[in-house]
């Protein structure tokens, strides 16, 4: 739990008196590589705080294909939003890139701690307000940018990610194939040589 707290005191003020209530709204876990924590057509009753690990976040395409849309690692945050805060059947998987050990909270309890710490309260938005932001400059990268450059950019400005995450799930993130990035990368690599 040291790591919720170290995260929690970026952004608010947390006494060790108060984070003792704080975390008992938590429950910790681990989760083996591959497993999921939430099904498509599930309502989402959770958030997920990754104390160690990587999950993505992804959806089934109409060819059938695993389409990533987001991943979490380390003191990152991830759930179906709209799933959780609407209590409706959520179109995403979240799935363990690594095996993990995750923080959970219930939306009902998520809801009391708030209640009970308004600074609380503040953390979330501030880190939503962040998240959201990211999303839409990554929106704002998929229309501009070319295939190679959004790979090249991942890779350079996100190596936390580069380093851990299989090529192909990368790929989906970005919106490319498996193939294309293994042929801009081999490209990369004779231009080097």
């Amino acid at each position: 739990m040291k790591e919720l707290l170290k995260h929690l005191r970026e952004y608010i003020s947390v006494s060790e008196k108060e984070f003792q209530q704080i975390e008992t709204y938590f429950e910790c876990f681990e989760v083996k590589k591959k497993q999921n924590l939430n099904s498509f057509k599930n309502i989402s009753n959770y958030n997920f705080f990754v104390v160690q690990g990587c999950l993505h976040m992804y959806f089934i395409n109409e060819k059938g294909e695993n389409q990533s849309v987001q991943f979490a690692i380390e003191n990152w945050w991830i759930t179906d939003l709209l799933s959780l805060h609407r209590n409706k059947e959520s179109v995403f998987y979240i799935q363990a890139v690594e095996n993990c050990r995750i923080l959970s909270i219930s939306k009902k309890n998520q809801e009391k701690l708030l209640a009970e710490f308004p600074k609380v309260e503040r953390y979330f938005r501030i880190i939503y307000q962040i998240a959201l932001g990211a999303s839409l400059y990554r929106i704002k990268f998929l229309y501009q940018a070319s295939k190679a450059e959004r790979y090249f950019h991942f890779i350079k400005h996100h190596p936390e990610f580069a380093q851990r995450i299989p090529q192909y799930l990368i790929a989906s993130f970005l919106g490319l194939t498996p193939e294309y990035v293994s042929e801009i990368r081999t490209k990369a690599f004779l231009k080097q040589v």
